[in-house]
């Protein structure tokens, strides 16, 4: 069928989002009710400068998605688990005679895990496609969208931990894999990183999204996150997937430019090790949707990204209340294209 995943820096048509609803993203207190509310619109109304957006809000929460989201936010209701459209929405990709279509993955809650509901999340990619009226591919792969990176050219980044994941794909190798991704999203070459993040692989994590460790943001080039405190887990990461990408090539049989992006200075929280990271950005037309985090480092990075992306204004928006929460900038935006 000739369907590519193009670069999320190409055209779109618009963005989707989910909004918070009743549960481990909302929080239990009004005041982190009034957190999650607060940074997830601070998300949608930035974009919705640039782009269209439809965010997809439980019932119950519609409400209070009026009093936070601007008017320019089209709302769109559908029952609830969570809030990571990246994750629970489809992956939209485009067919060479001009067709748009929505990958629905099979979403298991990150792999079972036993903390995550995902009885309402796992009809959302088909109801996002429903609703985008854009063709409906049906996969068998459990997946997530923050579980891949495309350059739109047929690479793809992916990491051991996600798409292998016995929680996930039990038994399923790299080569099935490999092969479903060709077939789903255009990939002719996967890149498999060995894992993501040390946070994480915790308790409340992803087990290695590979959106938080890695970019490509221009043919042959990649954003790599770069922990430089040699006291943090991380450091070892970053230096392993910097060394592991020197030794790659892209569809086009081209070495990669690697661009380190430092993390931010903060190195803990009350839980442990932070995950921050400048690479969990959103791009759409005419933007990028940096994280901020009150950090010394967010001025060079909001610099590094504008130079990745020219003719793009850098919006930074605090995203702690969303790390809080498990993701990030990029985890809560799914980006539609525009047909080609």
């Amino acid at each position: 069928m000739g369907w590519r995943m193009p670069a999320e820096r190409d055209r779109h048509e618009r963005t989707w989002m989910a909004y918070p609803s009743e549960g481990y993203s909302l929080g239990d207190t009004a005041e982190e009710h009034h957190e999650a509310r607060s940074a997830w619109a601070a998300v949608a109304n930035a974009v919705a400068e640039f782009e269209p957006v439809t965010v997809v809000v439980d019932p119950a929460e519609v409400d209070a998605a009026k009093r936070y989201l601007s008017g320019a936010v089209e709302l769109a209701e559908a029952p609830l688990n969570d809030a990571w459209m990246r994750d629970i929405g489809p992956t939209f990709v485009v067919s060479d005679d001009g067709r748009v279509g929505g990958v629905d993955w099979v979403f298991n809650g990150w792999g079972g895990q036993d903390w995550a509901r995902w009885d309402r999340d796992s009809k959302i990619g088909a109801f996002v496609a429903d609703r985008a009226e854009v063709e409906l591919i049906d996969s068998p792969l459990v997946n997530e969208g923050g579980g891949i990176q495309v350059d739109g050219e047929g690479t793809v980044l992916v990491t051991e931990t996600v798409q292998l994941d016995p929680g996930r794909n039990p038994g399923l190798t790299k080569a099935e894999v490999e092969a479903e991704l060709a077939r789903t999203i255009g990939a002719t070459t996967v890149i498999w990183l060995p894992r993501g993040l040390t946070r994480d692989h915790e308790r409340y994590g992803t087990r290695g999204h590979v959106d938080i460790v890695a970019a490509i943001t221009a043919p042959g080039v990649v954003l790599v996150h770069d922990q430089r405190a040699p006291e943090h887990p991380d450091h070892a990461v970053s230096r392993e997937i910097i060394d592991l990408l020197g030794r790659t090539t892209d569809a086009a049989g081209r070495p990669w430019q690697i661009v380190p992006v430092p993390a931010p200075r903060t190195l803990t929280d009350a839980e442990g090790f932070v995950d921050f990271s400048y690479l969990n950005h959103y791009v759409a037309n005419g933007v990028v949707v940096a994280c901020a985090f009150g950090d010394e480092n967010d001025t060079e990075a909001a610099a590094i990204l504008a130079d990745a992306y020219p003719g793009r204004q850098v919006v930074s928006v605090d995203a702690r209340p969303i790390f809080a929460r498990g993701g990030g900038i990029h985890c809560i935006t799914q980006n539609q294209p525009s047909a080609p």
